[in-house]
C-alpha cells in the first residue's frame, strides 16, 4: 500500500477518531499551541459518553468544555503547567497536577511513570516521505506517541513543518482528522516602566556572542527591545516566540558564534504570532527537539555563555524562587526553569538571570520576603540561583555567603520594604 492510499484510509471524522478512545484511557495532548482544538471540541462535547478518561496537557490555551468540576467522573483534566483554562480547577483542588522539570517530563511517559493510552496532536499536512510535522510543540509527545495506543492526528494547514525529530509517519498514526483555522496566537505583552527599568539592568549582562533562553511576557520581551544592537546571539531555548523573532529579524540573532550546534537555532515549542509560524515554516536555521534534548541541563549546558532568562514571583534573602505558587495555591509550575538555571550554571560563562519587580499589589507587598510565605512551591534553589535583578539593580548571589546574599538582595528591593528586611533579616540571624 502507497503511503497515499494508507493517509486516505486513515483519514476520519472526530466521532470516528474518538471511537479509538475508552473508558479509562489517558490522552496526552502536546504543550500550548500544539493542543488539537477540533479533537478537544469533540471529545468535550462527547464527555459524557466516557467514564474515568483523563486528558494530560502542559499549558493549556483554550478552555474547553472539559474544564468543568461536574464532569470530571466522565472526564478529568490534569495538568504539568497551569494555564489560564486549568488554573482555577486546580487553586479549586478538583484538576490535579503533575509537578515535573520539562526536561523530565518525556520520561514520565517513556517509563510509563504517567501513562499514555491515546495521543491528540495538531500537525502539518502529510509530506512526500509520508511524514507529519509536529511543527509547534515536539516537547513530550514524541514519547507519549511510543507508548500510545492509538496515535490520532489533526492535520492543520498552518502548522509549519520545522526540521528537527518531531515528526510522525503514517504507518504510526491510527487516524488523522483535519481543521483550517489559524493556530492560536499570543498579543504582544504590556510593557511598562517597571519592566523596562529591568530590561535596562539585565542588558548589560548579555555579550555580544552569548546564547539565549528567553520566554515570553513583559519582561522578556522588554529585555529583547534592549538587545538590538548586540551582535552573534545565539538561540538554544525551551520555546521561540516573537521576541526573539524580532532579535532575529535585527540581526542581532545569527547562530555563527554557537559551539553546540552551530548555525542553528533549538526550542521544543513555538508559541506567538501568524507571522513567527510563517518564519518557522521549512526554516533551515531552525530545529524543533524534544525537551528531554532541548531542556536537559546536561545538554543545553554545552553551549557556552548560555544565558537564561527566567521570571519569578518571590524570592527570599537567600535567593530560593518561589515561581509557580502563591503561598500554597497552585497558579503555573515548575516548567523548564530550573532545567535552565542549571544549564547555564554548568555552562563555560553561562549566566542564569532571575527577574522580578520588586513589589506586587499597588507596592504594598514586597517581592523580595524574608522567608518564602507559607506553603510556597520552590522552584529554583538558594544553590543555584546566580543573578536576581529587579527594576532597583542587580543582585549576584552565586559563590557569595548568607549575610552578603541578604545585603545584595535588599539593596535591590522596594527602598519602602529595605528597613525591614534588614531588621528581619537581622532577627533571622542571616546578617
Amino acid at each position: 500500500m502507497s503511503w497515499t492510499e494508507d493517509r486516505a484510509r486513515r483519514r476520519a471524522t472526530v466521532e470516528d477518531a474518538l471511537a479509538l478512545v475508552r473508558d479509562g484511557d489517558w490522552i496526552v495532548v502536546p504543550i500550548g499551541c500544539g493542543e488539537p482544538p477540533a479533537l478537544l471540541e469533540g471529545l468535550s462535547a462527547r464527555r459524557q459518553r466516557f467514564q474515568g478518561v483523563r486528558v494530560v496537557q502542559m499549558l493549556p490555551l483554550r478552555r474547553f468544555d472539559y474544564f468543568d468540576p461536574q464532569t470530571v467522573a466522565h472526564v478529568q483534566p490534569v495538568s504539568m503547567f497551569l494555564g489560564g483554562p486549568s488554573r482555577p480547577g486546580a487553586q479549586a483542588g478538583w484538576l490535579p497536577l503533575i509537578h515535573t522539570h520539562l526536561s523530565e517530563a518525556p520520561q514520565l511517559f517513556a517509563r510509563g511513570e504517567v501513562p499514555a493510552d491515546v495521543v491528540f496532536a495538531l500537525a502539518s499536512p502529510m509530506d512526500a516521505e509520508g511524514w507529519f510535522h509536529l511543527g509547534v510543540s515536539a516537547d513530550y509527545t514524541l514519547a507519549a506517541l511510543e507508548r500510545a495506543r492509538s496515535v490520532v492526528l489533526e492535520v492543520n494547514p498552518h502548522v509549519p513543518r520545522t526540521a528537527g525529530p518531531a515528526r510522525v509517519h503514517v504507518s504510526r498514526v491510527s487516524a488523522w482528522v483535519e481543521d483550517d483555522r489559524p493556530l492560536f496566537t499570543l498579543p504582544p505583552s504590556e510593557i511598562g516602566p517597571v519592566q523596562q527599568a529591568i530590561a535596562r539592568h539585565v542588558a548589560p549582562l548579555i555579550e555580544d556572542g552569548d546564547t539565549l533562553q528567553i520566554g515570553i511576557g513583559g519582561i522578556p520581551d522588554a529585555v529583547v527591545a534592549q538587545l538590538q544592537g548586540k551582535r552573534d546571539l545565539g538561540v538554544h531555548s525551551e520555546m521561540i516566540g516573537d521576541g526573539l523573532l524580532s532579535l532575529i529579524e535585527s540581526g542581532a540573532v545569527t547562530n555563527r558564534r554557537k559551539n553546540f550546534m552551530p548555525g542553528k537555532m533549538v526550542a521544543t515549542f513555538a508559541l506567538g504570532s501568524e507571522k513567527l509560524y510563517r518564519f518557522l515554516d521549512r526554516c533551515p536555521d531552525f530545529e524543533l527537539h524534544p525537551a528531554d534534548f532541548t531542556n536537559d541541563p546536561c545538554i543545553a549546558g554545552q553551549n557556552d555563555r548560555l544565558v537564561s532568562l527566567n521570571a519569578t514571583l518571590q524570592v527570599d534573602l537567600l535567593g530560593q524562587c518561589g515561581s509557580e505558587s502563591l503561598g500554597a495555591l497552585p497558579y503555573s509550575g515548575t516548567g523548564g526553569q530550573s532545567d535552565f538555571v542549571r544549564a547555564a550554571n554548568r555552562s563555560r560563562g553561562g549566566k542564569a538571570i532571575m527577574v522580578l519587580p520588586s513589589t506586587a499589589k499597588g507596592d504594598t507587598v514586597s517581592r523580595i520576603v524574608p522567608t518564602l510565605n507559607l506553603g510556597t512551591h520552590v522552584s529554583t534553589g538558594k544553590n543555584d540561583v546566580n543573578y536576581v535583578v529587579t527594576e532597583y539593580g542587580v543582585a549576584r548571589l552565586r559563590g557569595r555567603p548568607s549575610h552578603e546574599r541578604v545585603a545584595a538582595l535588599i539593596a535591590i528591593a522596594h527602598p519602602a520594604f529595605r528597613e525591614e528586611l534588614q531588621a528581619q533579616a537581622r532577627a533571622l540571624h542571616l546578617v
